[in-house]
């Protein structure tokens, strides 16, 4: 049985670089990254739920990408790192609770059945009309593409696709 903790000696990922492989690939990443930057649900929204996303999946990769891109877009530090904690810190708007309580739902399997209940639903229903809510769950759904890429592929935090794929 293999150490279940990565040495950190890993230089490239392990596959190559999926984008050369499947080229269509940027023609979806680019349709989805203007289908969600439609403006009704603020970048730094989508971005929360991005980061979410990967602390949920566990993935470092998704976790620095996310958090250098919220830092980029200026966003407090306090706002990035509680990102991990948000049911009880003060730093989210209502909508921005309700985007990240649909990424855990999405992202999270629930022994009891349904993820996503009525009543987290409704919430959403009043805080986003349906081209926003519409977003939201396409944005939800954008970085889990990515997901796989990113827990089989290995990509190298803080690289540039230049620099790590083989």
């Amino acid at each position: 049985m293999g150490d279940p903790v990565t040495t950190g000696d890993q230089t490239r990922s392990r596959t190559t670089n999926p984008g050369k492989l499947i080229p269509e690939l940027g023609d979806i990443a680019e349709a989805l990254f203007k289908a969600v930057g439609n403006g009704s649900v603020p970048q730094s929204t989508i971005s929360l739920t991005h980061l979410r996303t990967g602390q949920i999946v566990g993935n470092t990769y998704l976790t620095v990408l996310h958090t250098n891109n919220l830092r980029r877009a200026g966003e407090s530090e306090e706002r990035i790192t509680a990102v991990a904690s948000w049911k009880d810190a003060p730093y989210f708007t209502d909508a921005e609770r309700v985007a990240l309580a649909l990424t855990e739902a999405v992202h999270t399997a629930n022994p009891d059945g349904e993820r996503v209940s009525d009543e987290l639903y409704a919430r959403a229903s009043e805080l986003y009309d349906e081209k926003a809510l519409a977003t939201l769950i396409l944005a939800i759904g954008q970085v889990s593409l990515f997901v796989p890429v990113a827990l089989i592929g290995k990509p190298l935090p803080g690289k540039s696709p230049a620099e790590q794929w083989r």
